[in-house]
């Protein structure tokens, strides 16, 4: 039973059939509740496929380069690191924008609420 838990790909293969699983809902959702732009999906799918290749192209370069495949965590830390970062200044800087534009943001007046 340990050696289950221990191999690194049974758990990289379950991990991405559990990310491809749960994309794949959300797409089939939107796609019938008519909230899916299908041309603009396959443009982000064309210009997301191209750059994939060549970033794994580069990252099996630097792991024998290296000799060390721990470079993938690092990588992985450091996109999200910088995802999150990117979101959360965008976030904030609608929020600054709409705050000093006097547009509705979504909250309601609590006091005036009605049962």
């Amino acid at each position: 039973m340990a050696d289950i838990f221990s191999s690194v790909r049974v758990s990289s293969a379950t991990s991405t059939f559990v990310m491809m699983f749960s994309s794949s809902m959300s797409v089939v959702e939107y796609y019938l509740s008519k909230r899916f732009p299908v041309p603009y999906a396959l443009y982000l799918v064309a210009v997301a496929t191209v750059p994939a290749f060549i970033g794994q192209h580069v990252l099996r370069k630097v792991i024998i380069m290296v000799g060390r495949a721990s470079i993938i965590i690092f990588v992985l830390a450091f996109v999200i690191f910088v995802s999150a970062i990117s979101l959360g200044g965008v976030g904030i800087s609608n929020m600054i924008g709409k705050i000093e534009r006097h547009e509705y943001m979504g909250f309601e007046n609590l006091c005036k609420y009605e049962v």
